[in-house]
């Protein structure tokens, strides 16, 4: 099977999905991506013959911008979730340059600054989260770092570049309940 073209499929018959990433490049960004959970999960359901939208909570937006300032990310904040604004799905937009700044206070250890998008999404926490899309001249655009085999097998494996044992299990515990066909590789294994 061609995961590629058969991942477009699966967004494309998503419209509240496939709208935002047709929406996104009208933003005026060079470095974004749609990413992480609702993608993996956009997948898992059209395996288990779930609805499109079911146990996504919402959809992550990231972009690199080097510009470090919290008003510039708070203008892109409002620009983007203003646009993609719907009744069903949150958006979390982030920029991945930040991160560095207030992820000690979140997670209770520091992380160096990401230099680049692609070095940020490769720390995400799981095999399958480790991915971004984006429209590049009407194509879709897919970055997975470790590819998108797990992602169509149902199989959750650790990231260990930036998370810790205690969020990746969480994560695990909470995907298995919605998605209980799921296989879930132990931190340890």
């Amino acid at each position: 099977m061609d995961y590629e073209k058969e991942l477009e499929k699966i967004l494309r018959a998503s419209p509240l999905l496939w709208g935002m990433i047709e929406k996104a490049p009208s933003f005026g960004l060079d470095s974004y991506y749609f990413g992480a959970g609702a993608i993996a999960q956009s997948v898992w359901n059209s395996l288990y013959r779930k609805d499109a939208l079911y146990g996504i909570a919402d959809v992550d937006f990231v972009y690199f911008d080097a510009d470090l300032s919290y008003e510039k990310e708070d203008s892109c904040i409002k620009l983007v979730q203003g646009a993609l604004q719907n009744p069903f799905l949150g958006i979390d937009v982030k920029n991945e340059a930040r991160v560095h700044l207030w992820y000690p206070k979140h997670f209770g250890y520091s992380i160096p600054p990401y230099q680049n998008l692609e070095e940020a999404v490769d720390s995400w926490p799981t095999t399958v989260t480790t991915m971004g899309v984006r429209l590049e001249k009407d194509r879709l655009h897919i970055y997975a770092r470790f590819g998108l085999d797990d992602v169509f097998h149902g199989i959750i494996k650790p990231n260990k570049i930036a998370v810790k044992k205690e969020v990746y299990e969480a994560k695990c515990r909470k995907w298995k309940a919605k998605w209980p066909e799921l296989t879930v590789v132990g931190w340890d294994d």
